[in-house]
């Protein structure tokens, strides 16, 4: 392959990736309503003649590029959160901005960015002549990611029956490649009681109280070290090889974590004892915890024992209709996944980006400085589609992306032109760098 040429081509579409960025942002498209970005990015595909374009009964969008036998993906949610307080912007976050190396809007980091790279780094790729009998190359716009990560390939691999040799995250990685991510779970905890007239609370028996008990617990078990004299081990503990035959991914990856996010409570007014209380936990997983394992340690909390019957520990389900209509309920499980940093695809994505751009993270005059302190091939903090495509389904996945993950879901969101470039540019060279 000509690097040079490839890089070359892509720059030259830098005005064009802008122009379809600031398209697709102009368009509110939060979670279960993003028909109009699906729309604009299948018109893009067609303009610049994918091969086949289509729009999956969940709403998703899938664009192909050669006919080749080795299936290559390129996946981008294309959903964003909403504005927050309008008063934290510095201008119209739908409107956005443009100036000689930034592009500004709600969703341009996170992650629109990535769609615009992949969508034309897949037209490089034909310009070139990269496309072989070797491979194909399928981009994804994704929906409903932010609602629920994952849910919208747990569509595309089951009901669209599309399983890809491996997908490349589009995710933002500021520069860099990353291979995996710490996993989450939505818990929800139940305790019951019994009101009676606040006059005489000893005559009831208040959730409120039951609640407040294993909260504590909850909170230890966050914050607890995981020496021999600790009673609740804190999730630390999964650093330790004594715990984890995972320890070395889980120290990668970084520990798991637990936060109380909602409470809840029933009660037959301000004048009674409260009847029920209920709380979300936001658990985030490293390698070698699953969802079995999580539930069953706060099962194991000494208050929750303690009140036995009375409390009741679950998982959330999603079940919220796409903007297609489409209901495809699932657990809110999102799997911890790290690929290898040996793999095959971890080597080939490297290979194709120092070919280009050599072994450091680069940026522009206001990143670059801060990313090439970082390691090249790292991890994301933050959770991504990865989840179902590795997590659930065992499919290779590695991310690199445009944009930054401080810009996501912060006011006054902003990605660099230059990443929009060198990302189209790694992914119109990956395939041919994979399948040689």
């Amino acid at each position: 392959m000509d690097f040079n040429k490839i890089k070359e081509t892509a720059k030259n579409y830098e005005a064009d990736m802008t122009r379809f960025l600031r398209d697709i942002v102009r368009e509110p498209g939060e979670s279960c309503d993003e028909k109009a970005h699906i729309e604009r990015i299948a018109g893009e595909m067609r303009k610049l003649a994918f091969d086949k374009v289509e729009i999956d009964p969940q709403g998703n969008v899938l664009g192909y590029m050669g006919t080749g036998s080795t299936l290559i993906g390129f996946d981008a949610h294309i959903d964003n959160v909403g504005i927050g307080n309008i008063d934290n912007w510095d201008f119209d976050p739908y409107e956005g901005y443009e100036t000689e190396t930034e592009i500004g809007g709600r969703g341009v980091s996170d992650q629109l960015g990535g769609i615009v790279s992949a969508v034309y780094g897949a037209r490089i790729m034909k310009d070139l002549g990269l496309l072989s009998d070797k491979y194909q190359v399928l981009v994804t716009g994704t929906v409903q990611e932010e609602d629920c990560d994952g849910l919208c390939w747990q569509y595309i691999i089951n009901e669209d029956n599309v399983r890809p040799a491996f997908v490349v995250s589009t995710e933002p990685t500021d520069g860099g490649i990353y291979r995996g991510q710490r996993g989450r779970m939505e818990i929800r905890v139940d305790v019951q009681g019994v009101s009676c007239h606040g006059s005489a609370p000893e005559r009831g028996d208040n959730a409120i109280y039951k609640m407040a008990d294993i909260l504590q617990d909850v909170r230890a078990l966050n914050e607890n070290d995981d020496s021999d004299g600790t009673k609740i081990k804190g999730l630390v503990k999964m650093l330790n090889e004594t715990y984890n035959p995972q320890w070395k991914e889980a120290n990668f990856l970084g520990r798991g974590t637990v936060t109380v996010s909602e409470i809840f409570f029933t009660s037959p007014s301000r004048c009674a004892v409260a009847d029920s209380c209920a709380v979300s936990l936001d658990r985030r997983m490293t390698a070698g915890e699953t969802w079995e394992s999580c539930l069953d340690e706060i099962r194991a909390l000494p208050s929750v024992k303690k009140y036995g019957d009375d409390v009741k520990v679950s998982m959330y389900t999603y079940d919220r209709p796409s903007y297609t209509g489409c209901v495809y309920p699932i657990e809110c499980y999102f799997p911890t996944w790290v690929i290898p940093e040996d793999h095959e695809v971890t080597r080939a994505l490297e290979e194709a980006y120092k070919g280009l751009y050599g072994s450091s993270r680069l940026g522009n005059a206001q990143t670059e400085a801060e990313r090439k302190d970082r390691p090249l091939t790292d991890k994301w903090t933050f959770s991504t589609n990865g989840v179902s495509i590795m997590g659930r389904n065992g499919i290779p996945c590695i991310g690199f992306g445009p944009g930054a993950e401080a810009q996501a879901h912060a006011p006054n969101e902003k990605t660099w032109k230059d990443d929009l470039v060198r990302c189209a540019a790694v992914y119109a060279a990956l395939p041919s760098v994979y399948c040689k």
